[in-house]
């Protein structure tokens, strides 16, 4: 594996430290996630960007929950399922719709279910979903504007998932009590 820079403070691009000091800001540390995109200024940016604009959807905290860790799972992003496990609990989100979301064992409502769904047609078929399925989604209880916003949803994870997939970014300290492997049967599908 080639070897990424998580930077500092110190250690970033001009351009970069900006952003890593309100990543320190926001979270009281900056994660390595962000650490390892400020090599991209532009990148760690744009992040930035959709995870504070995902936050302004109408979506719940347990939809967004869903489909974050939808993706996450799917992706299957050792770094991005610990940390939205302690997100989720941080969210305060049930522990059995986090639970299930790793395990990728049903959740506790047809409408969550319905959501990650949606969410793995989305990934899986790159935003070509049958019209059934949207008039599925749509009959669950979501509006056009849901799918809308999970577009952006998946578009965060896709940059965090890819970064992590290339980088092999080390899970935070913080939440490597929430270390998460695809379990042998669901890594072969």
């Amino acid at each position: 594996m080639v070897d990424f820079t998580i930077h500092t403070l110190d250690t970033a691009p001009d351009a970069g430290k900006p952003l890593l000091e309100a990543s320190l800001k926001a979270n009281g540390r900056i994660p390595g996630l962000h650490g390892t995109m400020a090599d991209a200024p532009p990148l760690l940016a744009a992040y930035q960007e959709a995870h504070r604009q995902f936050l302004a959807t109408t979506l719940t905290d347990e939809e967004k929950t869903v489909v974050w860790q939808t993706v996450n799972v799917e992706q299957n992003c050792h770094y991005c399922v610990p940390a939205h496990t302690g997100i989720a609990k941080m969210m305060k989100i049930d522990d059995a719709i986090t639970e299930a979301l790793r395990n990728e064992t049903p959740l506790p409502t047809r409408k969550l279910e319905a959501l990650r769904d949606f969410t793995l047609l989305v990934v899986r078929q790159r935003g070509f979903v049958e019209d059934t399925d949207v008039e599925a989604f749509l009959a669950a209880g979501f509006t056009t504007t849901n799918i809308l916003e999970i577009v952006l949803g998946v578009a965060q994870k896709v940059m965090s998932n890819y970064v992590n997939h290339f980088a092999g970014t080390p899970v935070d300290a913080v939440f490597q009590k929430y270390a998460w492997q695809k379990a042998p049967s669901q890594a072969a599908e």
